[in-house]
């Protein structure tokens, strides 16, 4: 994408940690409109440096219950977009200020107000991404565009799995035109016999100098990351799939294409695999794309029930620091080391290998996603690693599509027009591929210790790491 698109609102950017920075220079670039009608407001001074660079509008005041009203709607009217980068402010009630001004609107997850991840007052299934979820989904539906969790993940992997099932469909012979809506979508996956949907991620990147004890290190939102981690693991529950998990429950309430299990997604693993990493153990971080996903391509037969629905999870290997940090959070009972290391400047090497594994169909397994190398990261973009890049092309895509459609009321990231998004988002992905691999998480197994495996590689008892 090398024109601007143009914009004659003001624009709110709500939060300005490692996405709001990195996604600044991307906006500037392709997204006319002046400086002077850019607003930051956050809660911390970080970034205000970077906001004074490109001579923003700064605002450090952290948005509670009691300030939201007072606070934004006179920086929002008619035309205008809220671009919600935030954590500890509730998404829904964004949302519906967004709603009430008729203003545009995009966030990169549902958020709760702080505490809402980790209240014990809370049952699990109510703290889950999937009661946040239909929260969100349970407002006005129509009125000005409000995009859904359209970060890289959830948000861009959405985008990936069309442009994989299109391609599965290529390579097999299939004379597939490009589905209009859900239905046809759905109808393609179940064609294919896609049975499961890995969002499988491998981080690389390190530094000069490794993780010290009571520091939590990560490539990106420290507390988003801690956040999820502590809710509990979710999946999008498959129609092949044969037995709940002990510790799986279903929710009574919502479109029940989800179950939960009683244990964080951070203390939760699951075999996956990537092109270039190979099979590896990932968290089950819970994400809302493994909800929207396993909801957008059910298939159900004329007298309503469900005939078809594919298993949905994320399988996310952080960088190896992160990792250690989860370790020694798990440690602590989950309580933040007292020191937050964000990595940026210090990287000196490694990538964020970013897709979406379909699994089950004729050929097996088939990756579709992102290389992106901190290298090319900083020749891209400014202020921005290897994994901020990634999720800052994603809200890029997604402004421009909501800019392009004002109109088009709530929608969730898969039912965008892929294609757009992936036009505006792509050049800055780095290496886009897709890989075929006869992987599968019975590989290798029970050669020194017998295990129980089902003779269906793709059930989630095989998947789970117990």
């Amino acid at each position: 994408m090398t024109s601007q698109i143009p914009f004659h609102g003001r624009l709110v950017i709500l939060g300005f940690g490692s996405i709001g920075q990195g996604v600044v220079p991307l906006i500037l670039r392709h997204i006319d409109l002046p400086r002077s009608a850019i607003t930051i407001v956050t809660a911390e001074p970080r970034g205000q440096e970077v906001a004074q660079d490109y001579g923003l509008a700064f605002v450090q005041e952290a948005v509670t219950r009691e300030n939201l009203d007072r606070l934004l709607r006179p920086l929002l009217g008619p035309g205008d977009f809220l671009l919600n980068l935030s954590v500890d402010v509730s998404s829904v009630a964004l949302i519906r200020l967004a709603q009430e001004q008729e203003a545009l609107y995009l966030d990169t997850c549902i958020e709760p107000w702080a505490g809402g991840y980790t209240d014990p007052a809370l049952s699990p299934s109510q703290r889950s991404n999937y009661a946040l979820r239909e929260s969100a989904l349970a407002l006005a539906p129509g009125g000005a565009t409000a995009v859904l969790t359209h970060g890289a993940n959830p948000g861009l992997v959405s985008h990936f799995v069309k442009q994989a099932l299109l391609n599965l469909a290529a390579d097999a012979g299939l004379p597939v035109a490009v589905p209009e809506a859900r239905e046809g979508w759905a109808a393609l996956a179940e064609t294919l016999g896609v049975k499961a949907i890995h969002i499988a991620e491998r981080d690389t990147q390190s530094a000069g100098f490794p993780k010290q004890r009571g520091e939590f290190v990560n490539t990106w939102s420290i507390d988003g990351f801690v956040g999820e981690g502590c809710q509990p693991a979710e999946l999008g529950w498959g129609t092949h799939e044969t037995a709940l998990p002990a510790d799986g429950h279903r929710h009574d309430f919502g479109c029940d294409a989800a179950i939960y299990l009683m244990r964080p997604g951070a203390a939760t693993r699951v075999r996956s695999w990537t092109p270039l990493e190979g099979p590896f153990h990932g968290f089950l971080i819970t994400h809302n794309e493994a909800i929207s996903l396993a909801d957008y391509y059910t298939v159900r037969d004329d007298s309503g029930a469900v005939r078809y629905r594919p298993t949905a999870h994320y399988a996310y290997h952080p960088c190896d620091d992160a990792v250690l940090s989860i370790h020694e959070l798990a440690g602590k009972t989950w309580r933040m080391q007292p020191q937050k290391r964000l990595m940026m400047a210090e990287i000196e090497t490694g990538m964020d290998e970013l897709g979406v594994l379909l699994l089950g169909h004729a050929r097996g397994a088939y990756w579709y996603g992102s290389r992106l190398t901190i290298a090319k990261a900083r020749a891209l973009a400014p202020h921005n690693n290897a994994t901020s890049l990634q999720v800052a092309a994603a809200v890029l895509g997604g402004m421009v599509w909501a800019i392009e459609n004002p109109r088009a009321g709530l929608r969730e990231a898969d039912a965008l027009d892929h294609a757009r998004v992936l036009e505006v988002a792509a050049p800055y992905l780095g290496e886009m591929v897709g890989v075929y691999s006869d992987w599968t998480p019975l590989a290798g197994r029970g050669a020194l210790f017998p295990e129980a495996l089902d003779a269906d590689p793709w059930q989630f008892s095989n998947i789970r790491v117990v």
